[in-house]
This record gives C-alpha cells, sequence and structure tokens, in this order.
C-alpha cells in the first residue's frame, strides 16, 4: 500500500486511489449497511490510515448480512477479522 506521511500528523495518510477504491467497496446490498458506512466514511475518510483501510476490506469482505448483524451487535465479530485494528474501526462504525 502506498502512503505519504503527513509532517502535522504522525499517521500515514491514504492516497486518493486508495479512498476511490474504499468508496466503491463501500457500496452495500443492504440500505442499513450502505447508511452507517457512508456516514462513517464522510465522517472520518480524511483520517483513515493503511491500517484503518485493511481493517475495512476485512469488513467489506463479509455477507451484507453478516455485517449488518456485527455492526448491530447481533453476533460478535469472529475469524480473521477479529483483529484490533477491525475491532477498532468497527467501534467508531457503531458510534454513527
Amino acid at each position: 500500500m502506498t502512503s505519504k506521511s503527513d509532517p502535522l500528523n504522525s499517521r500515514p495518510m491514504v492516497d486518493t486511489t486508495q479512498l476511490a477504491r474504499l468508496r466503491w467497496r463501500a457500496r452495500r446490498g443492504l440500505l442499513e449497511n450502505d447508511l452507517l458506512i457512508t456516514r462513517f466514511l464522510e465522517r472520518y475518510e480524511s483520517t483513515l490510515t493503511g491500517a484503518d483501510i485493511e481493517a475495512l476490506d476485512c469488513l467489506f469482505a463479509l455477507s451484507d448480512p453478516d455485517l449488518l448483524d456485527i455492526l448491530l451487535q447481533r453476533r460478535p465479530l469472529e475469524g480473521q477479522c477479529a483483529t484490533p485494528d477491525v475491532v477498532r474501526v468497527l467501534t467508531l462504525l457503531r458510534s454513527i
């Protein structure tokens, strides 16, 4: 992943190509997922890091019903997505 450094911020910035790809992957079949993810990106897009993008990619690989169940805390996050980065991003998503 190519990232640039922001001298005012120690977190690496994500380039516009990565953000465009993320926005495309964020389009979901369930309106509920789409609304939550769109609001999340509107709020946090400018501060996302490469680790955040990878965490979102892991969540976006889930089926729409599974993702919604996890977002609404109807079921726990399990498997290879149960990493600290994904948990942190998931917490932000749930706060929207």
